[in-house]
């Protein structure tokens, strides 16, 4: 359902960018009476309106047969989006694993670049068959942003593998799947703890010498807790801008959350933008 007043004004700020065409979903009135009151007559005027009393299903319709290229939640719960994109009878779903990547302004190298978090949204306690998925739809976010190689951290506690810390020794053993050649264009490594997996100054006080250690461009977390407390750690301590995007279905699917601003929702637009076209 589109009549939500954050998501209606980073629909209009998108448009204004050129990011996108926004296609509103629901209510005509409800959507018209919400944007009138934010003062968004540009989006009243240029967007398109579908009426429905069923958005979220209708919305996953719309992306299976081409008509829309990304979907953003509006005034929807994530899991009603989700279930309408997971419903086989639909055709949005690709066999893959859906994942949510979120990436982040790092500065810890000393200059700006974009890391990622994945996946703090979907996927609760992940078994190491769907960390694998987890790491490809990661993999896949980064070449099309335009990274050859991106380096994956596979995040724990600890860089010591432990029978007593199940993460880490998934982590082990994905990382000599990941030798094996199974990732393709990436190098991936783990167990690694936040510290040796963003600071190089860490990675070699331990002694650690890896290509992703202390460099990674994306950490895959051992469960939704560690996801979650993770990106809303750099957002509102670390205070960076922050995107994500959900991956494996046949268009990007953007479920920000209620308290994220318009900001956050335009680049999470941008994101999707960059993927689709990828």
């Amino acid at each position: 359902m589109a009549d939500e007043i954050v998501a209606l004004t980073a629909a209009a700020d998108a448009m204004r960018l050129g990011l996108a065409k926004p296609v509103l979903v629901g209510s005509e009135a409800a959507i018209r009476s919400v944007a009138s009151a934010a003062a968004l007559e540009d989006l009243l005027r240029s967007a398109e309106f579908v009426a429905t009393d069923e958005p979220a299903l209708l919305s996953a319709r719309m992306a299976a047969a081409g008509d829309v290229d990304i979907m953003l939640k509006g005034h929807l719960r994530t899991d009603e989006l989700l279930h309408a994109v997971l419903d086989r009878d639909v055709g949005l779903r690709t066999g893959a694993l859906l994942s949510d990547v979120l990436l982040y302004e790092d500065t810890l190298s000393g200059s700006p670049r974009l890391v990622g978090i994945t996946d703090g949204g979907l996927n609760i306690l992940p078994d190491i068959e769907q960390k694998r998925q987890i790491i490809l739809n990661a993999i896949d976010v980064l070449h099309r942003l335009g990274l050859k190689r991106p380096k994956i951290a596979l995040m724990s506690a600890t860089e010591i593998a432990s029978d007593r810390m199940r993460s880490t020794v998934e982590a082990a053993a994905l990382t000599k799947i990941g030798q094996e050649g199974a990732f393709g264009d990436a190098d991936v490594y783990g167990p690694l703890a936040l510290d040796n997996a963003l600071s190089t100054k860490a990675a070699e006080a331990k002694g650690i010498r890896n290509a992703v250690a202390g460099r990674a461009d994306c950490m895959v977390v051992p469960s939704i807790e560690a996801g979650n407390l993770l990106g809303k750690a750099v957002k509102y301590i670390g205070r960076s801008p922050c995107a994500h995007v959900v991956v494996g279905a046949k268009v990007p699917i953007l479920i920000p959350s209620r308290t994220e601003s318009a900001d956050d929702k335009v680049n999470a637009i941008a994101l999707g933008v960059v993927y689709g076209s990828g």
